[in-house]
């Protein structure tokens, strides 16, 4: 295989803020193609289709209480009762006034019944029942269609499909249905001082914790992944054999380290060599090295090397886009304002996202920084709810300051990128 030539320092490619970086990725993708799944394996994906009631439902008017099935419109409160209906068969029984039939929940209500009177409101006594209260025309009955009507949109493509939805469609007799998959993902850490987390260290080496820190972290947004076994070393052949393959079993790739501009950062040159590299660098801190490729129609997200520079750009970047491939609106983390419980350092050539614990008081939110924000330091997302975010062009944030930040530790709420910068 031949060696990779460097395309382009890093450095040459143009910096683009946060917002510029994002265009770019989701205009490179959308929704992977619908597959028709059973209801058991539909759960939490994105209905393609539009699902249209066949049937109105419920079929029959229905009783919605045990009771007795009778006329509104006859003020008699006496009524003999002329036999029993159940729920599940349809019996030759009908109501005429004097009369009534008992009658259980979910049972069809009889010919000429409009009402249903509860048992706790009457008494019975030889085949008579004495009504306490005059039944309103449609009391405790559940008319055709109430839950839907023939020809009607139930379940909008787009949806995501909850308990509720499964427990619909079951109703409806549809127990296979065209979804949206969620994509396949392959993780790969690169650099030669990396070994396997189990194994012993030498001189100069350091365990590979970014494979399981990302595998972790995609799975936790219920994407099935794959990581290499060991990390992949800073040669061109062996980081194109490894990406060749993680492309043929996925439908997006994930590497962490070599994007920066040393010698042995292999994986941008690489990138450019086999695809489109799209973005080479953002305006962010930390995670500047930040690098997004389209190789055979899939994506390929370079993160930097440091663990936390992997994560925010993770977080970023990489789960909204897998969301975007899901067929998911919602891409984004609910985004508050906070104020801040201390002076924060920030130099203002890079929005910068430091890691914070946010905590709810009678003024609304206060943030509180995990220490030291060095990228390297991967303790500083240990325990952290939040991402504070600190605009490009603005300096140290002082003690009371309000910023926005991003609650980590909740389920995405936006369908915009709530940053302009």
């Amino acid at each position: 295989m031949t060696t990779v030539k460097r395309a382009k320092r890093s450095s040459d490619y143009p910096m683009l803020s946060i917002r510029e970086a994002w265009l770019r990725v989701s205009s490179a993708l959308e929704p992977l193609p619908p597959v028709r799944k059973p209801l058991v394996g539909a759960a939490g994906l994105v209905l393609a289709e539009d699902i249209i009631a066949k049937d109105s439902m419920p079929p029959f008017a229905a009783a919605s209480m045990d009771g007795y099935a009778v006329i509104s419109s006859d003020p008699s409160l006496e009524k003999s009762i002329t036999g029993e209906q159940d729920a599940g068969v349809k019996l030759d029984l009908s109501v005429e006034p004097g009369t009534a039939v008992r009658i259980m929940t979910g049972a069809p209500l009889p010919t000429g019944a409009d009402a249903v009177v509860p048992f706790e409101e009457t008494g019975e006594n030889e085949g008579v029942v004495h009504l306490k209260v005059i039944p309103k025309p449609g009391g405790n009955v559940r008319p055709v269609g109430l839950d839907m009507a023939a020809g009607e949109t139930v379940l909008p493509k787009g949806l995501v499909l909850g308990p509720a939805e499964i427990g619909l469609l079951a109703a409806l007799g549809q127990f296979q249905v065209w979804v949206h998959p969620r994509p396949r993902i392959s993780i790969m850490s690169t650099g030669n001082e990396l070994v396997a987390a189990d194994e012993t260290l030498r001189p100069g080496q350091i365990r590979d914790s970014n494979s399981l820190t990302l595998s972790v972290a995609a799975a936790a947004c219920g994407f099935e992944v794959t990581a290499a076994s060991c990390p992949v070393r800073d040669d061109s052949g062996k980081l194109e054999l490894a990406l060749v393959e993680a492309l043929n079993n996925s439908d997006a790739v994930i590497t962490s380290g070599g994007v920066s501009m040393g010698k042995l950062d292999l994986v941008k040159p690489l990138l450019a060599k086999l695809g489109e590299v799209l973005i080479g660098r953002v305006a962010m801190k930390p995670g500047r090295p930040f690098t997004f490729a389209m190789l055979q129609g899939k994506p390929v997200f370079g993160l930097p090397g440091f663990p936390v520079s992997s994560l925010v750009c993770f977080e970023q970047f990489v789960r909204p886009a897998l969301r975007l491939m899901s067929g998911l609106n919602l891409l984004w983390r609910p985004c508050v304002e906070v104020s801040l419980a201390e002076n924060l350092r920030h130099d203002p050539d890079r929005t910068e996202f430091q890691r914070a614990v946010v905590k709810a008081d009678h003024d609304g939110f206060i943030a509180y920084s995990t220490g030291s924000q060095s990228s390297g330091r991967l303790k500083s997302l240990v325990g952290a709810n939040a991402l504070l975010i600190l605009p490009i062009g603005t300096g140290d944030a002082p003690v009371g300051s309000r910023v926005k930040a991003f609650l980590i530790d909740q389920p995405e709420t936006e369908e915009e990128l709530p940053i302009s910068h």
